[in-house]
């Protein structure tokens, strides 16, 4: 029965038929019908420009086919419907809420997001039972102080508005759980946010924070903190304390050293790149136990410490654009699945060492370690943890490593026990490089919940199937060295992929698709024929950083590709252009973008 079951038994029929001549135009009156025994109702890109009264009342008015219909069914009840718990009204021109929106107290999922709001109704504290309130891309300035009194609310989303403070009382919201405001005006963060203890999931990117309250490290369950895009110079020492953080991003600031954190012993994800960072010590890496990815791209680092070792669990390291002139051996030593070095002064590592690839460089690494015999760990992954039932397949990478890995057997097929052998072991990574492979196995849409990585490098690969394109946490996906000379449409799906690696391939032209991909941040197409390049389409990609494109068939390299600024890494050496010159390109990035705005026709 509904929660404002009295009030409807109060209302007159001639109100309701004037509202449901507005309805008519703009809700279907199925939908309500629907909604009313669902609990759900979804208005989402219906171009309005106001909520209509009927949706408001939809627990309180008689129904219109009530009027019409004096015999029900046990199925149309109306006196019986479910309150409204779910209410989407997303992707509209909506410029304001009336306080009708507290007629809906049932509520517990509340979606706004892109619309053209500039304030909320005072009346949204009366919604006590929502849990979930989606604000995100309006026009906002200022919240109501009336959203402190959300009790029971899990998931704010604020994003993409203009807010410049944070009302008092906010840390009442002791419930919350997942919080973004990024993309706003914020200058502050209000030390009170240390009452907020069921906090998991914080974003503060993209505002214009300088610092950062130390009562922070009060927030004794967060996991995820994103402070990319702001101004902070410094982050507190207490950051350091916070037991329970996982993901730390803090790129794009303009921090000149890197953090110690000697209590985060969960830390899988340690993001600093673009910022001042000169020096990475021992006493860095000591506590990352965890770490799984160390992004330190763009810096001014100068040397990597021996202690690099100590990330036995590192799989990734972003190095690129910094001014390292050597790596330490022991660095080869790690089981890293990515390692970028891209726009460093290297000088004990040849360049085409580089350009194979990871595995190259570990390799190469490796064998300038001296007295260097086999590991016990080496042989433990050969021998003791590998089956005899699955003797060609490496149990121990798929158990310890959550690796599927069948590289280097130069096969045409990946048989089926491969994939009989992860039955239901967690694998983020998969590498089927060096084979004879012609097309991707069917089989690997059987991981798309989980792999992150995909290797399919050096094989005899001329199209890209469609279970690829399934796997959409994918962000990692290495394809250079086989025959390929486009790429499906449907490679858009990948929404978290963040580097191809295309190189040594037939492409003529840089794939359509890959304008598409928004996340993509790394693209490698070096050593194909590609004559050509979009630069009004790259220019959208807002977070691509480095496109080699080096050893290709680029007569003229566009002007506006100099509008590209977000690149920091822009390979074009080995093509047959004329401008610029070599020592332009010799002068790195910066002065290749700069030499071609100067030449944009005006």
């Amino acid at each position: 029965m509904s929660l404002l079951k009295g009030v409807a038994e109060k209302n007159t029929r001639a109100g309701f038929r004037a509202e449901r001549r507005e309805v008519d135009a703009a809700v279907p009156q199925g939908l309500l019908k629907a909604a009313r025994k669902s609990g759900q109702l979804n208005l989402s890109g219906r171009n309005l420009s106001e909520v209509p009264q009927c949706v408001w009342r939809i627990n309180v008015d008689i129904p219109e086919e009530a009027n019409q219909n004096l015999s029900f069914s046990t199925t149309e009840r109306w006196w019986e419907q479910t309150d409204l718990t779910k209410l989407i009204i997303s992707n509209n021109k909506l410029q304001s809420l009336t306080d009708d929106l507290r007629l809906l107290p049932a509520l517990t999922v509340l979606d706004i997001h892109d619309n053209q709001l500039t304030s909320l109704p005072s009346a949204i504290r009366e919604l006590e039972n929502l849990q979930k309130l989606n604000v995100s891309h309006n026009k906002l300035q200022i919240l109501p102080e009336e959203i402190t009194k959300l009790r029971n609310l899990k998931g704010l989303y604020l994003q993409h508005n203009e807010l410049t403070c944070i009302p008092e009382g906010f840390e009442q919201l002791f419930n919350l759980e997942d919080l973004d405001i990024s993309n706003n005006r914020l200058t502050t963060v209000p030390a009170s946010f240390s009452s907020l203890s069921s906090l998991v999931r914080l974003n503060l990117s993209s505002n214009q924070l300088k610092s950062l309250p130390a009562e922070i490290s009060g927030m004794k369950k967060l996991k995820h903190l994103d402070c990319n895009s702001n101004l902070l110079e410094t982050v507190p020492p207490e950051l350091a304390n916070m037991e329970s953080l996982e993901l730390l991003y803090l790129r794009r600031n303009k921090l000149c050293f890197l953090p110690e954190f000697p209590s985060c012993r969960l830390l899988k994800e340690l993001h600093v790149g673009e910022n001042q960072i000169e020096i990475l010590g021992p006493e860095h890496l000591k506590h990352l136990n965890s770490i799984l990815v160390l992004d330190l791209r763009d810096n001014k680092i100068k040397s990597v410490p021996d202690e690099i070792t100590l990330l036995q669990s590192l799989e990734r390291l972003d190095l690129s654009n910094n001014d390292i002139s050597s790596l330490p051996c022991s660095l080869g030593k790690l089981h890293l699945k990515f390692l970028a070095l891209e726009g460093n002064p290297l000088r004990t590592i040849r360049r085409e060492i580089i350009n194979k690839g990871t595995q190259e460089v570990l390799k190469y690494l490796r064998s300038k370690i001296k007295d260097d015999g086999p590991s016990q760990s080496d042989s433990v992954i050969e021998t003791a943890m590998t089956l005899p039932s699955e003797s060609r397949v490496n149990v121990h990478a798929i158990v310890t490593l959550k690796i599927l890995d069948y590289s280097d057997k130069q096969t045409t097929l990946i048989p089926d026990e491969v994939f009989d052998a992860v039955k239901s072991n967690i694998i983020t990574s998969v590498n089927f490089s060096k084979n004879q492979l012609c097309e991707i196995p069917k089989r690997i849409v059987e991981l798309k919940e989980m792999v992150s990585d995909v290797n399919l490098s050096f094989n005899k690969l001329s199209f890209i199937s469609l279970e690829l394109c399934m796997l959409q946490k994918l962000t990692f996906l290495d394809l250079r060295n086989n025959f390929l000379n486009s790429l499906p449409e449907e490679m858009e799906s990948l929404i978290r992929l963040q580097t191809i690696n295309l190189s040594f391939n037939r492409f003529k032209i840089l794939p359509e698709v890959l304008y598409h991909i928004p996340t993509l941040e790394t693209i490698l197409i070096s050593n194909n024929q590609v004559g050509s390049v979009d630069p009004q389409k790259m220019k959208a990609m807002e977070n691509l950083m480095t496109l080699d494109l080096q050893n290709n068939d680029l007569l003229q390299i566009p002007p506006e590709l100099g509008n590209c600024v977000t690149l920091r890494t822009l390979l074009l050496d080995g093509n047959p252009f004329r401008v610029p010159r070599a020592a332009i390109l010799m002068k790195g990035t910066a002065a290749i973008l700069e030499y071609l705005r100067d030449r944009i026709p005006t």
